[in-house]
């Protein structure tokens, strides 16, 4: 794919979360830094490797030398989860703007010039959807229930919960809180993103078959996780909501009222 030639005028980190993908790393970030160093003129690469016991550590010592002093590794000593993968990589971004996709390489990070050209002023989050899914059939078969089920659940806009190809506006992450620890983080990302109230626009992206590894998600112990998560975050971020709501409103006009007696 061809690198688009649109320049972005704002700061940009780039971070990759990445379990057991030493053989697909060298080509992700090859696109990653080709496509950055034509469209963005001030940018990092983060990689944040999440305890993974192939050769993803060796791996990256040699691409931190070819590509050093952009690119940074942070490593968990043992397996976080994805959700403390990317609360990783989102507290080690330092730019006015963050993109994240995962380091198994469905996704092309030649693409996230889509994204970048919709950073307007007003938005807070860019978020992709997969126009075609390239995954076995079962996976999407779960993957459409999972994300239909959020969407209703949490009351969530966005199309595609789980399309993990997203720019965020770093001052918005800096208010998020996130807590998760499972690939429940998406839903509790783009919750609270939206519950900020800023605009969002979705792209729709490529999907790519998954040529090395497994996902780590549709494990059984994986799900479990997600499924208590999933409820600890319902919790929150729903009834605590429909609760919290209107007591922030009533506590809101008393204070209005006290402040300006008519």
């Amino acid at each position: 794919m061809a690198t688009n030639r649109f320049f972005f005028r704002h700061s940009l980190s780039v971070f990759f979360p990445a379990y057991n993908d030493a053989l697909s790393l060298p080509g992700l970030l090859a696109a990653a830094f080709e496509t950055l160093r034509a469209n963005v003129a001030d940018f990092e690469v983060i990689v944040v490797n999440d305890g993974s016991f192939d050769d993803t550590a060796n791996v990256l010592d040699q691409l931190k030398v070819q590509y050093a002093p952009l690119l940074r590794v942070v490593t968990h000593p043992v397996n976080l989860g994805y959700g403390g993968a990317i609360r990783s990589g989102l507290a080690a971004a330092t730019k006015d703007f963050v993109f994240y996709t995962d380091g198994d390489g469905q996704y092309d990070p030649r693409e996230m010039v889509k994204l970048l050209a919709q950073a307007a002023p007003d938005v807070g989050l860019v978020n992709g959807y997969k126009s075609s899914r390239q995954d076995p059939w079962h996976r999407i078969a779960i993957g459409f229930l999972y994300n239909r089920l959020a969407r209703f659940l949490f009351r969530i806009r966005i199309r595609d919960i789980d399309c993990d190809f997203r720019l965020i506006r770093r001052s918005l992450v800096e208010r998020l809180g996130l807590t998760c620890t499972s690939g429940t983080v998406c839903v509790e990302l783009v919750r609270k993103l939206e519950l900020m109230s800023p605009r969002i626009v979705e792209v729709p992206v490529s999907h790519y078959p998954r040529l090395h590894g497994r996902s780590q998600f549709f494990r059984l112990r994986s799900l479990a996780t997600t499924f208590v998560q999933l409820c600890a975050l319902f919790d929150q971020l729903v009834l605590g909501q429909a609760v919290l709501g209107p007591l922030d409103r009533f506590f809101a006009r008393a204070r209005q009222s006290r402040d300006h007696p008519r």
